[in-house]
């Protein structure tokens, strides 16, 4: 299961992500790079990732992760179709996925000790797919890391902010929401994310800014 934050795994993972995302399709590079830093800083050795349709430069984020962890990669795609489709999308790196086909619930409910679901928001019923995926991570170890894509003007009511979990929305592409399961007795902090634009070149860069939170 994930442990303690490391930067060095979120920085090599993310110039991964970052050489691949030449090859892949799908989501704009930043978000990709996004995604495979935080699941490689977080030390994922589980990573699921449940697709509306064809995996793309997202699947090729975990993958990017993965190596750097030594983790695997599960993908979870709803036809047949959308298999033939990403693995011509994924390229060279087909053979780092496990792609699996069938309904996402069921299949998630398969990979319950997974410490870094990402789940694209575009999937039906995306908020019962949200649900599926915390209850899993109820069953697991602290530290469970929930990521949706495609985010932006989705309804999350209900699947966010849940008992136990701590939920974050990121303005980063289509929208990015971060559920993250507390650890049992972790301290109170008071935290946010900062988004900062630079001027001159255009890219994002997203911060997270923790301080602890003072009883009076």
């Amino acid at each position: 299961m994930a442990c303690c934050w490391s930067a060095e795994n979120a920085t090599k993972a993310y110039l991964r992500a970052l050489n691949m995302g030449r090859t892949g399709k799908g989501k704009e590079p930043d978000v990709a790079e996004f995604i495979s830093a935080i699941a490689a800083g977080n030390n994922a050795q589980l990573m699921v990732i449940a697709c509306a349709n064809v995996a793309g430069s997202t699947a090729l984020a975990l993958v990017a992760a993965a190596r750097q962890t030594g983790g695997r990669v599960v993908c979870i795609l709803t036809s047949l179709h959308h298999y033939d489709a990403s693995v011509s999308a994924v390229g060279n790196y087909g053979d780092c996925i496990d792609f699996v086909i069938g309904d996402t619930e069921k299949l998630l409910n398969e990979y319950r000790n997974a410490d870094f679901v990402l789940i694209d928001c575009n999937i039906s019923d995306h908020k019962t797919v949200l649900k599926t995926a915390q209850e899993g991570a109820k069953h697991g170890g602290g530290g469970t890391l929930i990521v949706g894509y495609n985010a932006l003007h989705k309804e999350l009511a209900g699947c966010s902010g849940a008992d136990g979990f701590k939920t974050y929305y990121l303005p980063i592409g289509e929208g990015l929401v971060v559920i993250r399961k507390g650890k049992p007795n972790e301290a109170r902090k008071n935290s946010r994310w900062v988004v900062k634009i630079d001027k001159w070149t255009g890219e994002e860069h997203v911060f997270r800014i923790t301080s602890p939170q003072i009883k009076t």
